[in-house]
């Protein structure tokens, strides 16, 4: 017992001993709550109760084997004697063991998400459903949605709404095709196990009577039918011990419900709550500002982290120009933290609140040499929607890229299948020519059904007239037209999912990366439409750090959840942004954001940087965007300002009660700006802002910007005739004019 107990502080030990009750254990970032569950456990079968009495729940399979694997080393006994598992793990078990009951077939197979959505194309099919109009994944969305409220098709409401009863139409033939061939995806395993244990009082009473004792980690995250789940397991003599954090809700767009957490005590007879707070990662410092943060937030359950270790550093707070310098920023403090010794790339983590704003940082990245990885996703370039994009780019180019015809031939669906494509391939092999030559001839010699030759004669269609509108565009509107004609800009715009509008975002930002390509001198003859796509072929070339090599971390700040590292950079900070612009208007929605916040502060173990931009072109325009309210909520003297004071020493301020009333400070004016960013500029080039210039090819402008140093100092130039370009310094060859007056 003393054994179990020596490593474990005065509130954990009182957590895990704690006489049979109902407990619900708050605990804080960093506080060992893992440690907490499964010494609860491990106390608990020292105490005689039987390992086939005990349930443990927790959301991921990799948090599950963690805690298998901990509790085998504590208990010595193998942990498959004990139901511990994910919220699916644990149903897909109950249905396995009782199929028959739950009306299933022996041997019924899971869906992944992949496979629901083909049947639901079959099922929309079947509708004869536009798919412009009503997009499969926005179906897959609804479906979902309402078997995480425990919602059958029969029981979705608003059927007088047109919506809402063709979702209900939807619903009721995939749920048909499910049932005829023995099919259950990830919700319906939850959905079907609470059925099953509703509709059969001796299975209930059974498992009510076995599980005398139920612990669910990060119960902050449960949705309505993962709470109604637990709830049908209880009963008024076995015992549930919660173990969550409601300041790190950060989840309702997957279902997850604060509410849940806050109503255990009230749904629970005689609940304890013990609180975690002492944290055993971060330094006071960071501590007391990320408390600081999430205290804005009201109808908290409360508490406040505290480390017995050190104070810290203080608080890096950068206000960059534009999102360039942020990312040169961010890039030149990894390069003095690596230069000091005893860090290696994967103490480093940069997080954002939206995907778009990898790309930026990336192309930093990447200048500096400095390996990364994209945790939990993909390096831009790579991304799905911009492939799609690129992939119709190159089409105007080469309508012959047989790569980049298949993968959008259909994209947006457009009735093309595979029965046509198999087609298109077998005469390209047959007369070896390209598919965009096939498909011309096949409809010429009509050897298409009717539907199939519209539909592919409208695509090339689509292709040549892309290819007539775009031809005196610049960079940046041929893209925007491009995404625009196609319809893909559309086509994603109709998916309402968090992945569907973060997909737009990317979109949006690919628009950016057209807009700020300049051509290099080696390559000035070539048209930018080819030069961009060749650009943008390297820099995918230019692979992630493999999976064992020490890399810095690109993440959003949803996927640090659980994670830590020794120095953190939250990059964005600014109103629109960081809280989100959906977001924003609603006060739930912005309490999640500040929770968001916290969640980012506290992955940071040593030292934690706070990054904005005074502009940002967000959505295709350039953004003047006040800084985050998050900034004014941590303390002054916690804040160390990075740059000197007529570039911003702190974030434009507001007061708590009239952020309406807010107003820009002297020392931001744009007077001020231009001497400050003159001064900068004009002390390593010779070139300041609003230097006016001359280049062979371009003609007379002025600079208005710049962004990088050294080799990679790049300048923003404003030509009279060519409009504005990115230039590399060192290459571009400028001949300075004269300077303009402010």
């Amino acid at each position: 017992m003393n054994t179990l107990l020596k490593k474990l502080n005065d509130v954990q030990k009182e957590a895990v001993t704690a006489s049979p009750s109902n407990l619900l254990i708050l605990a804080g970032a960093g506080s060992g709550k893992t440690r907490v569950l499964t010494h609860r456990i491990a106390w608990l079968l020292s105490e005689g109760v039987s390992p086939f009495s005990i349930l443990a729940v927790t959301f991921t399979n990799k948090a599950a084997n963690e805690m298998r694997s901990r509790i085998e080393k504590l208990c010595q006994i193998p942990s498959r004697q004990l139901w511990v598992g994910t919220f699916h793990g644990l149903s897909h078990r109950l249905l396995r063991t009782h199929w028959k009951e739950a009306n299933l077939p022996q041997d019924f197979q899971i869906l992944d998400s992949d496979d629901q959505l083909r049947l639901i194309k079959r099922v929309h099919k079947h509708l004869e459903l536009d798919e412009k109009k009503w997009p499969p994944k926005q179906s897959q969305w609804f479906i979902n949605k309402q078997k995480e409220e425990g919602l059958r098709a029969k029981d979705v409401q608003g059927a007088s709404d047109p919506y809402y009863r063709m979702m209900q139409e939807v619903y009721f033939g995939y749920e048909k095709i499910c049932e005829q061939s023995g099919l259950v995806d990830f919700s319906e395993l939850l959905l079907r196990s609470l059925e099953l244990l509703k509709t059969n009082a001796v299975l209930m009473e059974h498992y009510k009577k076995r599980f005398q004792h139920i612990l669910v980690d990060e119960f902050q995250d449960t949705n309505t039918l993962q709470y109604a789940w637990l709830n049908q397991l209880k009963n008024d003599s076995n015992y549930m011990m919660v173990v969550g954090d409601d300041d790190q809700s950060i989840y309702s767009w997957r279902g997850a419900r604060i509410e849940n957490i806050h109503r255990f005590a009230q749904d629970y007879p005689q609940v304890e709550t013990i609180r975690l707070e002492q944290n055993y990662r971060s330094t006071q410092t960071i501590l007391d500002a990320a408390n600081a943060v999430i205290s804005n937030n009201l109808n908290r359950l409360g508490k406040k982290l505290w480390t017995d270790g050190d104070i810290g550093l203080p608080v890096s707070l950068y206000a960059a120009y534009q999102e360039f310098d942020e990312a040169d920023f961010i890039l030149s403090q990894i390069q003095a933290w690596l230069q000091k010794g005893n860090f290696s790339y994967s103490d480093f983590a940069v997080l954002y609140r939206s995907n778009a704003q990898s790309r930026v940082l990336e192309e930093a990245l990447l200048r500096g040499k400095i390996p990364y990885r994209i945790y939990g996703g993909m390096k831009f370039f790579e991304r799905a929607e911009i492939k799609d994009a690129l992939a119709y780019l190159r089409l105007i180019v080469n309508p012959h890229d047989d790569a980049a015809f298949e993968r959008v031939v259909n994209m947006p669906t457009r009735g093309i299948g595979m029965v046509t494509l198999n087609l298109l391939r077998q005469t390209s092999r047959t007369r070896q020519i390209s598919l965009w030559q096939s498909a011309k001839q096949l409809i010429e010699a009509k050897a298409l059904g009717p539907r199939a030759s519209e539909s592919l004669a409208g695509f090339l269609k689509l292709i040549q007239t892309l290819e007539k509108t775009v031809e005196n565009l610049n960079l940046a509107e041929q893209t925007e037209q491009m995404l625009e004609l196609s319809g893909l800009i559309a086509y994603y715009r109709a998916d309402q999912t968090e992945q569907g509008v973060a997909r737009v975002e990317n979109l949006e930002e690919f628009i950016n990366a057209a807009s700020e390509f300049s051509l290099p001198e080696d390559l000035e003859n070539m048209p930018a439409l080819t030069a961009f796509l060749s650009h943008v072929a390297l820099e995918s070339g230019e692979m992630q750090a493999n999976e064992f090599e020490s890399s810095v971390n690109l993440m959003t700040l949803h996927s640090a959840k659980g994670l830590e590292f020794p120095v953190v950079f939250i990059a964005g900070l600014e109103e629109d942004l960081f809280p989100h612009y959906m977001s924003i208007d609603e006060p739930q929605g912005l309490e999640e954001e500040r929770r968001l916040c916290y969640v980012g502060m506290t992955r940071a173990m040593k030292k934690l940087y706070l990054t904005y931009a005074q502009t940002r072109r967000m959505h295709g325009q350039e953004k003047y965007n006040r800084p985050s309210r998050f900034l004014e909520e941590v303390p002054e003297n916690l804040l160390e300002a990075v740059r000197p004071v007529m570039k911003v020493s702190r974030p434009m301020m507001y007061h708590k009660k009239t952020w309406s009333e807010f107003k820009k400070p002297e020392n931001l004016s744009k007077a001020a700006m231009k001497v400050a960013l003159k001064t900068t500029l004009n002390s390593e080039t010779g070139y300041s802002i609003s230097q006016a210039v001359s280049h062979k090819k371009f003609g007379k402008g002025v600079i208005v910007d710049y962004e990088g140093a050294g080799e990679s100092l790049r300048l923003q130039v404003k030509f009279e005739h060519a409009g504005t370009k990115w230039l590399v310094a060192s290459f571009a060859k400028l001949e300075k004019l004269y300077t303009t007056r402010d």
